[in-house]
């Protein structure tokens, strides 16, 4: 996939030191927007990440007739004009979702409950992956659902109507099949619950009690929402915490280069989103907390990472879902620590962005790792890093910046073709980088 943008990384010149203001959390800016949107009343929200992911689903909102008022120019804070549930207006334009998985799934939930048709598509990466995933439920609940594939591809177009309730045993830990059934759910006749293999991020179930609709989780998981036919604008506005995924990739770069010392501000510390802290500490990472406190139903603390040598680890299975957008930086680390590094049962990131199991060994191969692929997973040989070499990230923004991140330890300059996807999750991550002494930059710049 040629998209551009060429990333020129490492060696690192000297320790990383500093404080790092990361950006908003991608999954929580999503469904900020999206709740705000079909909720009555006016919604404010600060620290959006205004990555082009996000602003592909407020600008959905905004073909559908919602009003978005851009408080500040980075994008970072803005007030929705919520239409309530059932105002949003059909739309002739097909609703482009860009990259974002997470845009098009949870939207699935959303126009599967309207009283018209939409079609929603996405690049060429994102029309690869898999919607059938909920495509399925959202048909059970009696919405149409048309596309390439039997549904399972995009383009879809859906077409809502009255829906009823289900109970959804998910296949897949996955919290955007969980999210779409519930939002789904809100529009459904009766209660949906979800069961899931395993427990997946919360951001939903957390959130849509602030909009007035009450989320019950019981003692065996299961995820039971009622509708009370209404959302309503909080009064307070929705703070977004720092986003753990992009906090990271400067984590490992702070284990990774010796004499480092980085501090991670208000990142968000969610039980069920830190399982990559759980493995880089594992695998002998030296983290603290600090200020921890809460936003909203979100917890949060400073994160103060620095140098400590690091070993392999056979990753515990119950962490996988809990890290699933990190490993490409938890790969990173992996081969540069000392023994090896075994994962299985994360055969969902073969469907991310890219396969990002195959990616992941083909760029950490070609900078001189001893990587090997599993079907679920990957078995990685910590050591030294050659560099040297030119490696393509695919389109795929997480498998770029890992890269930069490894190429800190390299004995010379990786080139990384095809980044020009960190625009997607994080825009501003060369100049952070470079704040705390990170040797990476823009071919160009």
């Amino acid at each position: 996939m040629n998209i551009g943008g060429r990333l020129l990384a490492g060696p690192a010149k000297g320790p990383l030191r500093g404080r790092v203001n990361v950006p908003g959390d991608k999954s929580m800016s999503h469904r900020a927007v999206m709740l705000a949107s079909l909720a009555d009343g006016v919604t404010e929200i600060h620290g959006f990440l205004p990555g082009e992911d996000n602003l592909a689903t407020a600008q959905m909102f905004v073909d559908m007739g919602v009003r978005i008022d851009w408080l500040s120019e980075d994008k970072t804070s803005l007030r929705v004009h919520g239409v309530g549930l059932h105002g949003l207006k059909p739309t002739t334009k097909v609703l482009d979702a860009g990259n974002s998985g997470t845009c098009v799934r949870l939207m699935t939930g959303v126009l599967a409950g309207q009283s018209f048709a939409s079609t929603v598509s996405g690049d060429a990466s994102l029309c690869k992956r898999p919607m059938k995933r909920v495509a399925d439920p959202v048909r059970r609940m009696g919405a149409s659902v048309e596309g390439q594939d039997g549904g399972n591809l995009l383009p879809l177009t859906i077409r809502g109507g009255r829906l009823k309730a289900i109970h959804h045993v998910s296949e897949v830990a996955s919290a955007q099949v969980k999210s779409c059934v519930l939002l789904a759910g809100l529009y459904a006749d009766g209660e949906t619950t979800v069961s899931e293999p395993r427990p997946t991020r919360d951001h939903t179930e957390r959130m849509l009690p602030l909009f007035g609709q009450p989320v019950h989780v019981d003692a065996d998981g299961v995820i039971h929402l009622k509708p009370t036919g209404r959302l309503t604008a909080p009064e307070a506005p929705i703070h977004i915490p720092a986003d753990p995924s992009s906090a990271t990739f400067f984590a490992v770069a702070a284990s990774l280069v010796k004499g480092s010392d980085v501090m991670l501000a208000q990142v968000g510390t969610n039980p069920l989103r830190n399982g990559w802290s759980r493995i880089l500490a594992g695998m002998g990472g030296a983290l603290e907390l600090r200020s921890e406190g809460k936003v909203g139903e979100e917890s949060v603390a400073d994160i103060h990472a620095e140098y400590a040598p690091l070993h392999g680890l056979q990753v515990n299975p119950a962490d996988v879902p809990d890290a699933i957008d990190e490993f490409p930086a938890l790969f990173a680390a992996a081969s540069l620590a000392d023994g090896e590094f075994l994962l299985s049962e994360a055969e969902e990131l073969r469907v991310k962005e890219s396969d990002r199991i195959a990616v992941m060994a083909r760029a950490l191969l070609a900078a001189g790792a001893d990587i090997e692929e599993y079907p679920d997973g990957a078995r990685i040989t910590g050591g030294r890093l050659k560099g040297a070499c030119r490696v393509d990230a695919e389109g795929d923004h997480r498998i770029a910046m890992a890269m930069a991140v490894a190429a800190q330890c390299s004995n010379a300059e990786i080139v990384i073709d095809n980044a020009a996807a960190i625009a997607t999750s994080f825009p501003d991550f060369v100049p952070l980088a470079q704040s705390i002494g990170m040797n990476v930059r823009w071919d160009g710049e």
